[in-house]
């Protein structure tokens, strides 16, 4: 996060909340007391507790993400066919970021570009409904009272730390701070619904399962957050207010709720993207069907699994002290036991979505409009910056194959002065101007958010890289293209010693690029290094051929044929040489040799 700009934004409404939290927080303990309902003010005081609430959630998962981020991006990239690998890493990535529409969203992000397969999508979303759990057992922990510390302690990590990482931290627990603040503030403002005999009548309708599961689906489709759900409710259990199996059926009604994030990260997507969000769709309203019968039964478990309150508390004051760790318990026992059910019919689950929303075939009009189109760059990365990075990098590979493709096709083309052939390789520079200008916007779009320094570098690394790949692919459009005219117009054919000597420089130029984009993709040093290594070979190596070539020129005769010949392989080998010094820049921004300037950040 870049923090120099940014601490207004987040102070202003924190320091707005608290105050407004703890002035409003008194009226509602004085309803408590005795005195009659104020609505205004305990519906401000609820409302107020809410936004807190919800607030330090968002600041906790930011932090986390921004935390976590680069450890994701390795973890995620690294998944395999492996299902139950597939289920600890959702459930791992989940608990870090305290999100499961967070990993949900990423797994679209994959799915769309054909980094995860629909198998492989469906165990991580199994284990982000897991690792979502983790919210519920750390609100179900009573420490309301020591909120504001935490919130203080975090401020002034926040404020007085000078690594970013401990800043970082500091936002995170801050943020967990406000959410404990949050609950204190709206377990207050509930507490004169007690005695309340009509909202505890209200409170009854929710025995009803299904009224619950509606309540629930529909709320957290609105806030986009299961999490933030599952804490109300566990706020409202704390009161007294919500029964186990009442408190059971909102939390089901969460898991059902949460799935509108994948839904909307899925519009204007490719199927493939539909069909994981519709996975995640079937998985969590199948398993809520298949538990509603049980709930019951879930209960009794769940206050056997349950450490027991005081033995002398009864009535509402034993439901208040039991109901938040059950609530939070069968929450969690809920969503492991659907995977450990689900998990074996994984298969199954892909064909029956397969079936629901199959892939449409493209025609030869897309597949032609597709490729200028990019693949890797997903909207909904754009919130965790170091995996959108990462998407950049696969973007910045695709347009480096396709300037490949090009210096592939330059011995047939260029080399025999063909200038059909050259109008093809220059018909695929256009693909690399359109995925250069997609890369530029995205890319302009990720430094928007708040980035760490190391991320701030790696974007900018990024922006100059697409630069020198764009860069090449134009030398070849201009001036690669303007050789083969001249070779065609003249008639030039070199001997077999120049093209000879010309094919090995070229593959040794194409080798270095295909290395440096080796490197980029994969931030892989010693691929870059290699770079770097190439060049006494490739660029002396071509100099002394020249040098010698002009030796040889002063000693012997040469028709006017073979002296344009000789000056156009010069020519040639000039420009190889260009490409190899772009190749070489690459190399150097990979290694940290040049770029990793600080952005500017623009909020």
């Amino acid at each position: 996060m870049n923090y120099n700009k940014s601490n207004s934004r987040y102070l202003l409404p924190l320091v707005l909340g608290l105050c407004f939290g703890m002035f409003m927080i008194s009226p509602a303990f004085a309803a408590a007391a005795g005195k009659s309902i104020d609505w205004f003010e305990m519906t401000m005081t609820l409302l107020g507790g809410l936004a807190i609430f919800l607030y330090g959630m968002e600041l906790m998962t930011d932090a986390l993400k921004a935390v976590a981020g680069d450890r994701m991006k390795v973890v995620l990239e690294k998944l395999t066919g492996n299902r139950i690998a597939g289920v600890l890493t959702g459930a791992g990535v989940t608990a870090v970021v305290q999100s499961s529409s967070v990993t949900t969203v990423i797994v679209v992000g994959f799915v769309t570009a054909g980094l995860m397969n629909l198998s492989q999508a469906i165990g991580v979303i199994f284990g982000a409904n897991i690792g979502t759990t983790i919210t519920a057992q750390i609100v179900a922990f009573k420490i309301t009272k020591y909120a504001l510390l935490m919130v203080a302690v975090g401020f002034a990590m926040m404020m007085l730390g000078r690594k970013e990482q401990i800043k970082h931290w500091g936002f995170m627990l801050m943020g967990l701070g406000l959410v404990f603040f949050g609950m204190g503030v709206m377990s207050g403002a509930m507490k004169p619904l007690r005695t309340f005999q009509p909202f505890l009548d209200l409170m009854t309708t929710m025995e009803n399962p299904l009224v619950g599961i509606l309540i629930a689906a529909v709320f957290t489709g609105l806030v986009q957050s299961s999490s933030a759900t599952t804490g109300i409710v566990i706020v409202m259990a704390t009161e007294g207010l919500v029964s186990l199996p009442a408190g059971i059926a909102l939390a089901f009604g969460a898991n059902i709720g949460t799935c509108v994030t994948a839904l909307l990260a899925a519009i204007g997507k490719p199927r493939v993207a539909v069909q994981a969000s519709l996975a995640h769709l079937l998985f969590n309203v199948l398993g809520v069907v298949i538990w509603f019968f049980f709930i019951p039964y879930l209960a009794d478990f769940v206050v056997w699994l349950s450490p027991a309150a005081d033995p002398s508390l009864t009535g509402q004051a034993k439901l208040a002290a039991e109901a938040p760790r059950q609530i939070a318990n069968a929450h969690t026992v809920f969503n492991v036991a659907n995977t450990i059910i689900f998990l074996p019919f994984a298969t199954l689950l892909a064909k029956l979505v397969e079936r629901l929303a199959p892939l449409k075939k493209e025609t030869f009009e897309e597949k032609a409009i597709s490729k200028f189109r990019p693949q890797y760059l997903d909207e909904g990365m754009l919130d965790t910056p170091p995996l959108a990075l990462s998407m950049v990098r696969r973007e910045a590979r695709r347009m480096g194959e396709v300037v490949e493709e090009m210096l592939s096709d330059l011995p047939s083309s260029l080399f025999s002065g063909d200038t059909d052939k050259m109008s093809v390789v220059v018909d695929k520079d256009n693909q690399v101007d359109a995925l250069y200008a997609s890369i530029n916007s995205y890319l302009t779009r990720v430094t928007k958010r708040d980035l760490m320094e190391g991320t701030a570098n790696e974007a900018m690394m990024l922006t100059t890289t697409a630069t020198e790949i764009e860069n090449i692919g134009d030398i070849i459009e201009t001036h690669m293209s303007h050789l083969a005219s001249m070779c065609a117009a003249n008639d030039i054919a070199f001997n077999d010693d120049d093209l000879a000597a010309l094919q090995l420089f070229h593959s040794k130029v194409q080798k270095a690029f295909r290395s440096a984009m080796v490197a980029v993709e994969h931030d892989r040093r010693a691929a870059a290094q290699m770079v770097l290594d190439q060049e006494e070979d490739i660029v002396e190596g071509m100099d002394i051929f020249i040098i010698d070539r002009q030796r040889k020129f002063l000693h012997e005769e040469h028709t006017p044929q073979e002296m344009a010949a000789f000056t156009l392989m010069a020519d040639i080998m000039e420009n190889l040489k260009r490409i190899f010094e772009h190749s070489k820049r690459i190399g150097k921004l990979v290694l940290k040799q040049e770029g990793g300037t600080s952005i500017l950040v623009v909020d």
